[in-house]
């Protein structure tokens, strides 16, 4: 009887075929994807389409012009500056704190006019802004 003890061979496991198929997968995927490229924005504000709109009793609407010209109330201001607008702001919240401040600007006004009221609203601790907008069935009118 042979009783030898035989050797007994780890089992060996191979990498390379292996990951040879994970990078022609990594290719397939690669070359297959296409990507969307987006080379600039088209923006046309602002229109926007409401249901109805809301009441505001304690409002207070400034007016934008395209040439950067503001109006409270309909009451035109004689400066242009943040400082003077964020006083009459303040002499025209009548409800204080709660006033609402209703930006209504053009559509061809520049975005840092609008900044701006945003700002001396900000000064004058008015915080509730909103924007007001015409419905996309008027906006060619």
């Amino acid at each position: 009887m042979n009783f030898r003890q035989r050797r007994h061979e780890e089992p060996e496991i191979n990498l390379i075929p292996f990951i040879d198929v994970l990078l022609v997968v990594l290719i397939f995927l690669m070359l297959s994807t296409t990507y969307s490229k987006f080379t600039e924005l088209q923006l046309k504000l602002p229109v926007a389409d409401a249901d109805a709109q809301r009441d505001y009793p304690k409002e207070l609407i400034v007016s934008v012009s395209a040439e950067g010209a503001y109006s409270i109330n309909k009451q035109l201001l004689a400066g242009r500056s943040t400082e003077s607008l964020s006083i009459a702001l303040t002499e025209n919240a009548k409800a204080g704190k709660d006033t609402v401040i209703i930006i209504s600007a053009d559509a061809s006004a520049r975005h840092q006019a609008v900044v701006t009221v945003m700002e001396a609203a900000r000064r004058a601790g008015l915080n509730q802004i909103t924007f007001a907008t015409q419905s996309s069935g008027t906006a060619g009118k």
